[in-house]
């Protein structure tokens, strides 16, 4: 029977109360992962009780992954409470869509320090850690690292970066840690019901979004929590140095069909 058993190990997640990194920290919890979460919010939203509930320890902390000093008590707090860190999922960030010619000095920084410059900060912090445990590096990036649409500029430009930042770490410290990337493309999440409900039609748009996908749907935030499980776990002991892009095979189409 297949199973993935990740009692004993402690993860690391960032950008936990909503979206993607929450449902990380689920599929993690179900997987019998003690869970360190954090998000810039100093409410966890429920976090910690839905965690909890699912049997596994949990920890949460208010954290701003754009700020050093935060990111290291977050590597400290979490040591100290669990005694060692097996798993980091860097996942936190958010959409910095100004266009090339509109975007200004203080938009490429601010895009810079929170969608690539965290991931580096947060994995350098952690690495002694994990290297005592033979650890894993889970990195989020996006499909808009493979291919973008006009105006993502410079979100695109950093999530293109976080593949070679996969790459190096692979490299540099393997074998002791392995590193890998997700590259997830329209997942349900809330922010994603934003960007619909700006639209006229928001129930039409996201039909047309759906039927964008040869699988006929958005992905879910639980699916990419599998994912995570899968690439942690001793299934996943060859992979490293790769992004993984999971985007329904809207990648697949040459142009759109519809």
């Amino acid at each position: 029977m297949f199973s993935i058993d990740l009692k004993n190990k402690t993860v690391l997640i960032t950008g936990v109360t909503s979206g993607i990194g929450r449902g990380i920290a689920r599929q993690m919890a179900l997987a019998g992962a003690s869970v360190s979460g954090c998000a810039s919010s100093p409410d966890d939203a429920g976090w910690h009780d839905e965690i909890t509930g699912l049997g596994a320890t949990a920890l949460y902390t208010r954290c701003d992954v754009m700020i050093r000093a935060e990111l290291e008590e977050l590597v400290v707090r979490t040591v100290a409470h669990f005694g060692s860190i097996d798993i980091l999922v860097s996942n936190a960030g958010g959409n910095v869509f100004t266009g090339a010619a509109e975007s200004r000095q203080a938009d490429w920084d601010r895009n810079m320090q929170l969608n690539l410059a965290s991931h580096w900060h947060l994995s350098a912090l952690s690495k002694p850690y994990l290297e005592k445990q033979g650890g894993v590096i889970i990195i989020m990036t996006s499909n808009h690292s493979y291919s973008s649409i006009p105006g993502c500029f410079p979100y695109n430009v950093a999530k293109t970066a976080l593949t070679g930042l996969v790459r190096s770490l692979a490299i540099e410290w393997g074998p002791a840690i392995r590193t890998v990337g997700i590259a997830p493309g329209f997942i349900d999440t809330p922010g994603n019901q934003e960007w619909f409900d700006s639209f006229t039609n928001p129930a039409a748009e996201r039909q047309r979004t759906i039927d964008r996908h040869p699988v006929k749907k958005l992905g879910t935030v639980d699916e990419i929590g599998g994912w995570c499980v899968f690439l942690a776990s001793t299934y996943a002991a060859f992979a490293s140095g790769t992004t993984y892009l999971i985007d329904g095979g809207r990648s697949a189409l040459m142009q759109d069909s519809q």
